[in-house]
């Protein structure tokens, strides 16, 4: 089988189009079926994408209705928990009265679906892509005690301070961690913001690709101000294995997943998003909202927004924490303002009414 871009399963700018080439690409039912699917009418009359339901500008692609679900049991994680699942780990106080916060990680080799019918090969952190969301407060000491059981070496590169021996680099420390090992990260959460951890073994673009990274939020000591929090990756696979590109896009994993379920929050609540460009392939990706603008705090790490807009674009590994308020109800789309990404899987809806979701507050925690 021969290799196709995604350009080419692009070509004609419509999912009906893409559907033949898509039955090539990919060896498996196609993301097609997953676009066929949200396209076709759902009981009760239009969804998402019906008049009056999208709100603002953007070249978003197709019109998106209720699709087929992909096996979230089997995958052992759901986007929509995801979202604001944060792992505050275990603590204790040591003996000078400093927080000593731990975590265990463990590598493992893993099947997902990625859409439905699209599964991948994937390699994760806790049985999970993203691995799980790491969150601690500035100036706690940390201990990430990392086990190897996957079939392959591994490493785990925190972002932020931290000295050269727990850099999870090989040849520092102890370097790469082989098949049924383990190693022990310990260092201070400084400084605050938005970060994330990887695997930093070679080839890095397969690691990262294959899905070993995570969030790694590290709190001011001050808190920030309560708000309804919200974990976005962005992230894509290539499943035709050619590191020239991405099939299947997607924000914690899944394509299309907040297309077919909807982020709930609730009108005139501060709506915090934790955003992180994990992509591998492509070097740039974006965020837009329709219908709103958001306060922009680049990495997090100023307690000042630099900007007030509605599209921000990011490299690989840049992040990002977007606070905003929806003042209507009604249905808002997000997604990458890159069509090829969103018609591939990059884009959801915010759904928004009072009853929405319960807020989870920025100071909150173990």
């Amino acid at each position: 089988m021969g290799k196709i871009s995604r350009r080419a399963l692009l070509l004609g700018g419509t999912a009906g189009a893409a559907a033949p080439i898509l039955h090539q690409l990919i060896p498996h039912r196609g993301v097609h079926e997953a676009i066929e699917g949200a396209n076709a009418a759902a009981p009760g009359g239009p969804a998402h994408g019906a008049a009056g339901a999208v709100q603002g500008g953007g070249n978003a692609g197709p019109t998106f209705r209720q699709g087929a679900p992909v096996d979230h049991a089997a995958n052992r994680f759901h986007p929509t928990e995801m979202l604001r699942d944060f792992d505050w780990g275990k603590t204790r106080r040591l003996a000078s009265g400093r927080v000593l916060r731990e975590w265990t990680l463990i590598a493992g080799d893993q099947e997902i679906e990625v859409a439905p019918g699209v599964k991948y090969p994937a390699w994760t952190y806790n049985g999970r892509v993203p691995g799980p969301t790491l969150r601690c407060r500035e100036g706690e000491l940390l201990r990430v005690r990392f086990v190897n059981g996957s079939e392959h070496p591994h490493t785990i590169h925190f972002h932020g301070l931290h000295p050269a021996e727990m850099d999870g680099v090989p040849g520092l420390g102890d370097g790469l961690i082989q098949m049924g090992g383990e190693t022990t990260y310990e260092f201070s959460a400084e400084p605050f913001g938005l970060h994330l951890y990887h695997c930093h073994a070679g080839p890095l673009a397969e690691h990262i690709a294959r899905g070993l990274y995570g969030a790694f939020i590290v709190d001011p000591k001050r808190g920030r101000p309560d708000a309804d929090e919200l974990l976005m990756v962005m992230n894509g696979f290539n499943t035709n294995f050619d590191a020239e590109g991405n099939q299947v896009y997607a924000v914690n994993t899944v394509a299309f997943h907040y297309a077919n379920e909807p982020i709930a929050v609730e009108r005139d609540t501060p709506v915090r998003i934790y955003l992180v460009n994990a992509l591998e392939f492509d070097p740039i990706n974006s965020f837009h909202i329709h219908g709103n603008f958001f306060h922009h705090f680049p990495t997090g790490t100023s307690l000042e927004p630099t900007e007030f807009t509605d599209t921000i674009m990011q490299g690989q590994a840049q992040r990002a924490i977007l606070e905003l308020r929806f003042p209507f109800d009604g249905d808002y789309m997000f997604h990458a303002h890159k069509t090829e990404f969103a018609e591939l899987g990059w884009m959801g809806f915010f759904r928004v009414g009072n009853g929405g979701a319960t807020a989870n507050h920025g100071s909150g925690g173990a």
